[in-house]
């Protein structure tokens, strides 16, 4: 894994199942307007990996082939680059002797990425809950198709009781900017609920437009009405689970010192965290301070 520097190797925290997580604090406006300054990023899921299985296949070709021995391999891998190192070697019966051994994992990943060979990356998944990120955000990454799954908050079946924002980096150090936002969010969340009590009314009054037979429908109309008031600084987290080639493209679009800064500091949590945990598929990227006081996420061997 390339060198990172400590203020960066900081931020990253394994809990006690080794999974990688960068936490984001909340704090609040003096009306108590619940904000965050910075992403958060958590890894819910990964993937698990045993080669065992393989036995009854390699001891199926001829034993001068010797392809058993693959089992016996005292290397050790974390799981998602072994899955998708048996996944390459299975691409050229690379099972012998003369294989590349766990040990050399690190030589055979970079000629991987400096070969192209980025299908076999996909084998590899994590799963990750962004939080601390606006809708401007989350409507950016879920362009991000191919190889991606998403779950994200509804701001029509959840209350304005869960109503969070997030300021922008450029904001942040500017006393005058950091007022503006703060009113703003202020007057937003207040608007919400006098919004929603207003609606509530309505409905109560037997409104048509807002009638329910169930109290969720009824809940879910005032909150789908009372939504329109909310700014794209509104929170919203999401759950995003992608393979290793995906996040690979992800991390280099959007880590990219052209990217917009909200999703590039999203980014670079994001391959910390991969990096903490599988730097064989992803130590390869390096960082850089740019002119604009934010990382920027970069590698020699994009697009793979």
């Amino acid at each position: 894994m390339t060198a990172l520097p400590d203020e960066l190797l900081n931020l990253v925290k394994l809990d006690n199942m080794g999974y990688a997580h960068v936490d984001a604090a909340t704090t609040t406006t003096a009306n108590g307007t619940p904000y965050l300054k910075e992403p958060g990023v958590a890894l819910l899921a990964r993937s698990q990996s045993s080669v065992g299985g393989l036995r009854p296949f390699l001891e199926g070709f001829s034993t001068d082939l010797r392809f058993a021995e693959y089992l016996d391999d005292p290397g050790l891998l974390e799981p998602g680059a072994q899955l998708c190192k048996v996944a390459g070697q299975l691409c050229y019966a690379s099972f012998g002797p003369k294989r590349t051994h766990n040990a050399d994992a690190a030589r055979y990943f970079a000629n991987i990425r400096s070969s192209g060979h980025g299908s076999v990356l996909e084998h590899a998944s994590f799963s990750f809950l962004f939080y601390g990120i606006s809708r401007s955000v989350t409507h950016e990454i879920v362009r991000h198709r191919a190889g991606m799954a998403y779950s994200q908050i509804s701001q029509r079946y959840v209350s304005g009781r869960v109503l969070r924002f997030v300021e922008r980096p450029e904001y942040q150090n500017d006393p005058e900017l950091h007022r503006i936002f703060e009113n703003r969010i202020d007057r937003a969340a207040a608007d919400y609920d006098g919004v929603a009590t207003r609606l509530l009314a309505l409905q109560k009054d037997g409104d048509a437009a807002l009638s329910g037979e169930a109290a969720t429908d009824r809940r879910k109309k005032v909150q789908q009405a009372a939504r329109s008031l909310l700014p794209n600084e509104t929170e919203a987290p999401i759950v995003m689970t992608g393979n290793g080639r995906s996040l690979r493209h992800f991390i280099e679009m959007r880590g990219s010192s052209h990217a917009e800064v909200e999703i590039r500091q999203l980014a670079l949590r994001l391959y910390l965290c991969l990096a903490a945990i599988e730097p064989d598929l992803f130590g390869d990227y390096r960082v850089n301070m740019e002119p604009d006081g934010l990382w920027s996420v970069f590698t020699d061997t994009p697009k793979v």
